[in-house]
């Protein structure tokens, strides 16, 4: 689902936060329930993996230089790059990796909510 600023959502699934605390000792355990309503503030998309940083970074560098490279260190750059392959396969199939900043009609705020726990309304 694509988020946006100012987009009507739906929370998906129960989500737990933590435990509720009065004095030191634990009284409970907080969570929002599934269905609960709100407004996305804001949408941020998560850093590429470092290994789908590497990927880029050794393939222009196979791409620009490689024909200039000796025999051995070409190979293995190119192994490297094969070792790569599906992780950067993998985040190019799976798309942005999007959270969301959503503050619910009850007043909470939730921060980083992937957006697969999102429905749109």
């Amino acid at each position: 689902m694509g988020l946006t600023a100012g987009q009507r959502v739906r929370l998906a699934a129960d989500l737990g936060i933590g435990e509720a605390v009065a004095g030191e000792a634990v009284v409970g355990f907080l969570s929002i329930g599934a269905g609960a309503e709100g407004t996305v503030e804001r949408v941020d998309e998560l850093p590429e993996p470092l290994e789908v940083r590497e990927y880029r970074r050794l393939k222009d560098l196979h791409d620009d230089y490689g024909h200039t490279m000796p025999e051995a260190s070409r190979d293995r750059l190119t192994d490297e790059l094969a070792e790569l392959e599906p992780i950067f396969t993998a985040h190019q199939q799976a798309g942005p990796q999007l959270t969301a900043r959503v503050r619910f009609h009850s007043g909470l705020v939730l921060d980083a909510a992937p957006a697969h726990v999102l429905t749109a309304l």
